[in-house]
């Protein structure tokens, strides 16, 4: 049976996407590194958001980049305050402590990451609350130039957590991590994820987040059907997969989603390499998505997914596939906002490819479309 829930839930900060909680936790980091060189106190972050949303890959990932030791540590799994503050052990006739394992030892840069704080017990919660004040506690202490990053799910639901009070909310920053499917897309680009569900998710951005259906939910499905090149002959193991990690409404859709309109994606590179555009793009393209009324959300999702393949790795067009590209651009019945939305990322210079990309947006009769579209 599928199960639906609505709840208030409580969170903290701007409510961000994926990119913009890591400039915002970049930006935090590098202030801390400033205020500690000032003899001044770091501030911890707190990435908060629902299970599954991909809170802690992000820290994970940020800290590679930027060539940061991390630790890992998730307080829910402590069960006495010796986890966190270490063993006592008597050395020459006194009792110290040993720090548990896990306490990093050697001066950074480097991210303790403290995953599901509010899942912890309450008496651990407020063990860690001398942590965040003072990156210490009474048995140990942070080695120089280490940040405390914080994961939590919202309170007011049916998650199980312990309510933080102001004392602890108020030694840190805070921002809230919510899904975007475009932010998710170009992540699964990147990561290999299976093309049709990146045109799933992009296509059907309302039923790809519930109590069941998360970003890790969905990779975790996605992962299962890649070796399955005909997904509409195998509709009942796709179903039972579907069923297996994804709320109902969703799993109903994605197989409507085969039946229907998986065809009708055209793939970044079968645009690119169309030897005849306007009968391999533009014609079968045209029949499918001017029906009664256009369908807007397939050529977001086309546009979309070939924005990502052209920008997101360095791609030199040849001069076919440049042609085709710009034909695609042009086309008459590709909604004005769409090809705004198109050329602004093709021509996003933080993109790796976007230098081969300038004579698409140099061509007169894109301009003077945009022009008169916007």
């Amino acid at each position: 049976m599928a199960k639906q829930a609505q709840y208030d839930y409580i969170y903290y900060g701007t409510r961000a996407k994926a990119g913009e909680v890591v400039a915002f936790v970049k930006h935090v980091l590098q202030a801390n590194i400033r205020a500690e060189a000032r003899g001044q106190r770091k501030t911890p972050i707190c990435i908060w958001g629902k299970h599954g949303i991909g809170k802690t890959e992000i820290v994970q990932t940020l800290a590679h980049e930027l060539g940061y030791q991390f630790r890992y540590i998730a307080p829910a799994q402590f069960e006495e305050m010796g986890d966190l503050v270490g063993m006592p052990s008597i050395e020459q006739g006194r009792t110290v402590f040993r720090s548990p394992e896990w306490v990093p030892s050697g001066e950074g840069p480097g991210i303790l990451l403290i995953d599901d704080v509010n899942r912890a017990d309450d008496r651990i919660l407020r063990g860690i609350m001398q942590l965040l004040q003072n990156f210490e506690l009474v048995s140990w202490k942070l080695p120089p130039k280490w940040q405390i990053v914080l994961t939590a799910n919202p309170d007011g639901g049916d998650y199980s957590v312990t309510p933080m009070d102001d004392a602890m909310v108020t030694r840190m920053m805070h921002i809230t991590l919510e899904f975007d499917p475009k932010e998710w897309a170009k992540w699964a680009e990147q990561n290999g994820i299976d093309s049709r569900g990146i045109d799933f998710v992009l296509t059907y951005p309302e039923v790809v987040t519930g109590l069941r259906t998360t970003p890790r939910t969905l990779v975790q499905f996605f992962e299962t059907i890649a070796e399955i090149g005909n997904l509409g002959a195998n509709l009942g193991l796709v179903r039972t997969l579907a069923d297996s990690c994804l709320d109902q409404n969703t799993a109903a859709t994605f197989i409507a989603f085969v039946n229907q309109e998986l065809r009708a994606l055209l793939k970044p590179q079968e645009i690119c390499d169309a030897r005849d555009f306007g009968q391999d793009v533009e014609a079968p393209l045209r029949a499918v998505v001017q029906k009664q009324s256009l369908r807007v959300d397939i050529l977001a999702t086309i546009c979309t997914r070939l924005a990502n393949y052209l920008t997101l790795a360095e791609r030199p067009l040849a001069g076919r596939q440049l042609q085709n590209v710009i034909a695609f651009v042009k086309l008459d019945f590709l909604p004005n906002d769409i090809r705004l939305t198109l050329a602004q990322d093709l021509a996003d210079p933080g993109k790796p490819n976007s230098a081969n990309l300038l004579p698409i947006l140099e061509d007169p009769d894109i301009g003077k479309i945009l022009l008169e579209g916007m």
